[in-house]
């Protein structure tokens, strides 16, 4: 079985990995300091134009294949700038379509939502005063205390507090200005940044540990790559049937319903359930008990489709790992990093899962001569 991850080449990457680890524990145990604030202001917009330079570079890098394939010179000269010109019309078409078509759609969507919202208070205070009447387990739900919880939420309209949104989002305006100037010079530049990674490794580390480092790091590009790419795809999927099954219920907001769970869908079965039920109870307060009923078996359709059919079509074997494994992964990844950490647990997992299945292999193949994991049974490790 070839195991390029062996046990004696992984050992050199230790004191990285102990590095790595506790940079982390450094940055969440300080995590409330000014100065450290200060840093992650300054340099997350840089931070994020490195992720959506790394996005990017997924169609970026297909176009450049093709344009590489051209006979024409100055397109073959030209094929790095030409493919992130190409990849930057691409992007900014998609914004002015959505700025076109979508737009005006979920915010005419959520002005219906506001103006309709003394009715649905209505209808909500109906299915308080219903289940109160029921009696069950000696259940007594105050419809004062929640509007009680909800002023205190909502309640504060002070000029402070209406110009804080407005600030921040001025803020987030320039901060994405330059995470978007950011993203167009790394992509330029991604041939030299690469190169020069490359030779730190060479001056800096044995070569046993720079060449475990590049193979850890090219699987998890792969599973990066992977991970993005099926996510994508199914959640367009879903979110294609979700919007039509909302449409034929004749929801006001199937549209904005469908982009939700598109979103969501980048977390892993914690993101497609929590946009499952979000659609569920907006369609039972806004459209009725039978609807929302309706909805909810359609949906959970849907969703078994997606789990037992589309995913597994689209995710490939080498990237399977437990749904146990998945939660612990998620539940951790977002402990350290939020919603982020997350989205980018499965990959990173499934690397170490790839390094620990590894060392194991190395171990049982030295006292046993065979491997017999699953689906490896009496497999011999060179």
């Amino acid at each position: 079985m070839n195991n390029p991850l062996k046990l004696n080449r992984f050992k050199f990457l230790l004191p990285y990995f102990l590095l790595a680890l506790a940079i982390i524990v450094a940055y969440r145990v300080s995590g409330g300091l000014h100065f450290f604030n200060q840093i992650w202001i300054v340099a997350s917009p840089f931070f994020y134009g490195f992720l959506l330079a790394y996005i990017l570079n997924m169609p970026c890098s297909s176009i450049r294949r093709q344009l590489a394939r051209s006979k024409n010179k100055f397109i073959f000269k030209g094929q790095k700038l030409l493919s992130v010109l190409i990849t930057l019309l691409i992007l900014v078409l998609i914004i002015v379509v959505s700025l076109i078509l979508i737009i005006p759609a979920i915010t005419k969507s959520i002005s219906l939502f506001i103006d309709s919202i003394p009715d649905y208070w209505e209808s909500v205070v109906g299915y308080i005063h219903y289940i109160n009447n029921l009696r069950l387990f000696r259940w007594n739900i105050s419809e004062e205390k929640i509007f009680e919880q909800l002023g205190n939420m909502f309640g504060d309209f002070s000029i402070e507090n209406l110009l804080r949104p407005i600030m921040n989002a001025g803020t987030a305006a320039i901060g994405g200005l330059v995470a978007f100037i950011s993203a167009i010079y790394i992509l330029l530049e991604k041939d030299r940044l690469i190169a020069l990674i490359h030779r730190l490794f060479r001056v800096f580390a044995s070569e046993k540990a720079s060449f475990l480092a590049t193979e850890v790091c090219v699987r998890l590009n792969k599973y990066f790559r992977q991970y993005i790419r099926t996510q994508t795809i199914d959640g367009i999927i879903v979110s294609i049937l979700t919007i039509i099954l909302l449409f034929i219920l004749r929801s006001p907001y199937a549209l904005v319903l469908g982009i939700i769970l598109f979103v969501l869908n980048y977390i892993p079965y914690v993101g497609s359930i929590l946009g499952t039920v979000i659609a569920i109870i907006l369609v039972t307060f806004t459209q009725g008990i039978t609807k929302g009923a309706i909805s909810a078996v359609s949906l959970l359709i849907i969703q078994l489709l997606d789990a037992n059919f589309i995913q597994p079509k689209l995710m490939s074997e080498s990237f399977k790992i437990s749904p146990y494994l998945v939660i612990v992964s998620i539940t951790v990844g977002g402990a350290i990093a939020g919603t982020l950490g997350m989205i980018v647990a499965i990959p990173i997992v499934a690397v170490l899962k790839d390094i620990f299945d590894s060392v194991v292999d190395h171990y049982e193949y030295k006292k046993f001569g065979k491997v017999e994991r699953e689906h490896g049974f009496n497999k011999k490790t060179p």
